[in-house]
């Protein structure tokens, strides 16, 4: 299994402590509040709900989407459905895509973000991370539409993640995924703070979607999750102003790092940056209590969510002034 953020058992076995602040994983600290559910969504089957489906095209844009078990599902059920294809993954990006290609029988390369317009014409299926997690890096809809045309004229796939694309939605192609070889996937767990519930959706042709239903099987979503997205898709006012106050603490988590001396880049809801000794950098914030998340491989460097509130932000700034004077 892959190594990920938000392991904070392992934290405390490691180090020994109890008051951890939790900045792994790039997830909104002030989730949506959840409702007491009705006895039902707990004893009944989860049979598909329409008003799901409906509240989430319109909070996504897209003309239909597939409810599934967290955008990791289809993660691991795209790579079944194709034959053995050539496959391009953005790099560096989320370590699950190109893992999963590579159990399928598919030739599969990384290839950088800058390299990635090259690679589309010699592939068979580009996934492309966009917002890109963990750099923040990201491509303009234009070119994902162009990417998807080309792939599509040989019958290919532009898969895009949009799991963190909630803060920048004028990035999203969701609404362009009805058209053959354009798959996008959309996370509630990232924006909404709703990572226990494992509930995504998948947007693209009808042919792909029925796809996933025959892999996933019946009953992929539960009856709660349904019904506290179902809330949670539908509260414009609720999203407006947790746009505004994630907006507000990105803005303050890069000023904060700056005021350090690190230059970071990242979206509203995480920071990254290339590190110099990041084992070093975690290690120390770890031993003061702060999890952040480490990589050390091709996106080697640091990445760290937002601060659930004001003690956590000083808490934070004691360390980086801490790390800034060793």
């Amino acid at each position: 299994m892959l190594e990920h953020g938000g392991n904070l058992r392992d934290a405390a076995r490691r180090f020994g402590r109890s008051d951890w602040i939790d900045l792994s994983t790039g997830i909104n600290p002030h989730g949506y509040p959840i409702p007491t559910l009705a006895p039902d969504a707990w004893h009944r089957l989860p049979e598909p709900d329409a008003r799901l489906a409906d509240a989430a095209c319109t909070y996504y844009r897209a003309p239909q989407l597939l409810p599934v078990a967290g955008t990791q599902a289809a993660i691991q059920a795209l790579p079944r459905l194709r034959p053995p294809s050539r496959v391009a993954v953005s790099a560096p990006s989320y370590a699950e895509h190109a893992h999963h290609w590579g159990l399928h029988g598919h030739m599969r390369r990384l290839v950088p973000y800058a390299d990635l317009d090259r690679a589309v014409d010699d592939s068979d299926v580009v996934v492309v991370v966009n917002p890109n997690n963990p750099t923040g890096e990201t491509v303009p809809p234009a070119r994902l539409l162009d990417w998807a045309a080309r792939l599509r004229a040989r019958g290919g796939w532009l898969v895009v993640d949009e799991a963190f694309g909630d803060t920048a939605p004028t990035l999203s192609v969701a609404a362009h995924a009805a058209q053959p070889g354009l798959i996008v996937l959309r996370s509630v767990g990232k924006f909404f703070g709703l990572a226990g519930l494992r509930l995504g959706f998948v947007a693209a042709h009808e042919t792909v979607l029925a796809g996933l239903v025959d892999l996933l099987g019946p009953w992929a979503v539960s009856g709660p999750a349904q019904d506290i997205a179902l809330l949670a898709l539908s509260d414009t006012a609720w999203q407006q102003e947790t746009q505004r106050q994630l907006d507000s603490s990105g803005r303050r988590m890069r000023a904060l790092l700056q005021a350090h001396g690190i230059e970071a880049n990242g979206t509203p809801l995480f920071q990254w940056w290339p590190e110099a000794q990041p084992e070093a950098f975690h290690e120390h914030m770890a031993r003061r209590g702060i999890w952040c998340r480490l990589f050390r491989e091709s996106a080697r460097g640091v990445r760290l969510g937002l601060p659930a509130g004001e003690e956590g932000w000083q808490r934070l700034d004691q360390a980086l002034s801490e790390w800034s004077k060793r």
